[in-house]
């Protein structure tokens, strides 16, 4: 807000508002407040010597045009005399009294006043208390508008933080669900590739073994048409069973040998810049899970990366991230390290 509007709404004529700042060298509110409670009861200057220059040029116009004036007579003089003289302007409303027009026009656009009259009173001067009295009011007003103007803005300050936090949260909400949706979008891929690769095996192998029943059934054929009597190796079985000793011998050692069947395996994998991520895969994942959990985590989805193990020393190569996790032997934990791609 300007100066010369902020105290057109204390109250001032804009006419003094602007006599007033251009005195001070506009040098601020206050100033500027203090010419205008000092000089309150003095005209403006220029209005004062336009109506002087207009009077002159009246009287001037006026000798021009009748040549000579006539003098009026006693009983005019004395009626004009006797006419009452307007000393100021007063409103009808509210009593209050004013000076000039201007402050008559500001009275009405505030108070929405509008029966006003001449008024034969004169305005008195501010005493040195009233003016006191009206700077102190003044001064309150600046005070309470500033303070106002410090909340709102303090207001606007915290709106605008919440609104940046508020942002900052949905958009880390968004980056994390399109994070998951990629992931689980790679991951169901990565299942239907693995299953259209099983159901090709099975295809392949369901083949062979047809391919050698076949084979089977036609060299069985074969010996029968030549030797009808080619069923006597049967009898092999009982000559195996009548040696239970070294059966047992065989078959007992094989019991210690079978692992312990581990379903999840618990990844801890240590990034380049030093962190630390831990994750939780089903062992029959392939270890391309892993990468495409690593490049997910990673700034540049496009770099170039390799995985591998400290104990025992080992970097996967391609072949290996299309095998499971049991296979490579990361069940139930282990630690991956990442590295630069070679």
């Amino acid at each position: 807000m300007s100066d010369i509007q902020m105290l057109i709404d204390m109250g001032f004529p804009k006419e003094k508002a602007e006599r007033a700042l251009e005195v001070t060298n506009n040098k601020g509110v206050e100033q500027a407040m203090e010419w205008l409670l000092a000089h309150a009861d003095e005209p403006l200057p220029p209005a004062s010597m336009a109506a002087a220059a207009s009077a002159a040029g009246d009287s001037s116009s006026s000798t021009a045009a009748g040549g000579a004036t006539t003098e009026p007579s006693t009983e005019e003089g004395a009626a004009a005399a006797e006419e009452p003289v307007a000393k100021s302007l007063k409103c009808d409303e509210c009593g209050k009294l004013f000076k000039s027009q201007e402050e008559v026009e500001f009275h009405a656009a505030k108070t929405e006043h509008s029966s006003f009259s001449e008024s034969t009173e004169e305005k008195k001067p501010l005493t040195e208390e009233e003016k006191k009295a009206q700077l102190a009011l003044l001064e309150e007003k600046m005070r309470r508008k500033r303070q106002e103007r410090e909340e709102n803005e303090k207001k606007e300050a915290m709106e605008r933080e919440r609104l940046r936090i508020k942002s900052g949260k949905d958009m880390l909400e968004a980056r994390r669900k399109m994070e998951e949706q990629e992931m689980k979008k790679l991951m169901d891929q990565r299942k239907r590739e693995k299953l259209e690769s099983q159901q090709a095996r099975d295809r392949v192998r369901a083949q062979i073994e047809a391919d050698r029943a076949a084979r089977k059934a036609k060299e069985s054929g074969e010996t029968t048409a030549v030797s009808p009597t080619s069923t006597a190796p049967v009898s092999s079985p009982p000559a195996a069973a009548a040696n239970p000793t070294s059966t047992t011998t065989t078959t007992t050692p094989s019991k210690p040998a079978e692992a312990k069947s581990y379903t999840t395996a618990k990844i801890a994998i240590r990034m380049m810049d030093g962190t630390q991520l831990v994750q939780t895969f089903q062992a029959g994942e392939q270890l391309a899970a892993v990468r495409l959990f690593v490049q997910l985590k990673m700034d540049s989805v496009d770099a170039a990366f390799g995985l591998m193990t400290n104990f025992p020393k080992k970097v996967f190569t391609a072949e290996e991230y299309e095998m499971p996790l049991d296979k490579l032997g990361l069940v139930p934990n282990a630690v991956l390290i990442v590295t630069k791609a070679p």
